[in-house]
């Protein structure tokens, strides 16, 4: 099985169509449908559905695609380990974040990479908790920073940033905002509540902490950025369940503590792969990450 075979697989699969992949890989379309057959013939199953508009995987190709995207990974890992030892960081760093992740300045720490390792090229992804663990263990990210959304596995293990309570956010004339205690999932169930979508980690928080407390939630206004969140509050729309370094991005709104979700808190991690999978340059941005 050649590797070449494997990334025109891979091309194919994520374009989902034979051109648009020949022409991002800069190879002719009857090569790389050459490509894939021999591939086909060596496994002894058909791997796309092909129509005269688009493919789609097939169940054999949706298998092969996962250990293809990790084969793949693992040789550029090797590749830039050489040069590395040779004393040149050089290659791809592939980063995934959530929005407004505590713990880690994103950009701060981009920009302070970039002036060390000018050769390495950095390439950014903004999306889910649950999409991001995904991405690392398939080897299309070298690693992400994210909420914690599991325990360690073989292929994708954790390394803890922060961690820190919830907070709720309410508009000053909110019925809560003149609460004098701490407030629990009980006090606040009834509550209108603007969230994030389900995949995000302050989402997956709140979720799980009131599930533990045993009270239902109505999430009425669904959103995928902090700033639409915070303006719904604004508006007295809804109330919000969030992780405390929130309250700072809109002081107009008035902040409660939440308790009684046991130890249910918003942990910030970075997720990379298994050591030996880890690329130069992750280690050489987590290296960085200690330096703060």
């Amino acid at each position: 099985m050649e590797l070449r075979h494997l990334q025109h697989f891979v091309a194919v699969a994520e374009d989902r169509h034979f051109t648009r992949a020949a022409e991002r890989l800069m190879v002719s379309q009857s090569g790389l449908s050459a490509s894939v057959r021999a591939l086909e013939r060596e496994l002894q199953a058909p791997l796309f559905v092909r129509t005269t508009r688009s493919v789609t995987l097939t169940e054999a190709g949706r298998a092969l695609l996962a250990e293809a995207e990790r084969i793949l990974a693992q040789v550029r890992a090797a590749r830039e380990a050489v040069a590395a030892v040779q004393g040149v960081l050089r290659g791809t760093l592939s980063l995934g974040t959530e929005q407004c992740i505590a713990g880690v300045d994103v950009a701060r720490l981009l920009a302070r990479f970039r002036r060390r390792h000018p050769d390495v090229e950095i390439r950014l992804r903004q999306t889910g908790s649950g999409a991001l663990a995904e991405e690392v263990t398939a080897g299309r990210l070298d690693l992400a920073f994210t909420y914690r959304t599991e325990a360690d596995t073989e292929q994708l293990r954790s390394v803890s940033l922060t961690s820190e309570p919830m907070t709720v956010l309410c508009h000053p004339a909110h019925r809560l905002a003149t609460a004098a205690a701490a407030l629990t999932p009980e006090d606040i169930g009834d509550e209108v509540f603007v969230d994030f979508h389900p995949d995000w980690g302050p989402r997956r928080t709140t979720d799980a902490a009131f599930a533990a407390a045993g009270v239902g939630r109505t999430v009425a206004l669904e959103v995928n950025d902090v700033h639409s969140l915070l303006d719904l509050v604004d508006e007295n729309l809804g109330i919000a369940a969030v992780p405390r370094h929130f309250r700072h991005k809109r002081e107009s709104l008035t902040a409660l503590p939440l308790k009684g979700t046991g130890e249910r808190v918003y942990e910030t991690v970075a997720l990379l792969p298994p050591p030996q999978a880890t690329s130069p340059a992750a280690r050489a941005l987590m290296a960085l990450l200690k330096e703060d």
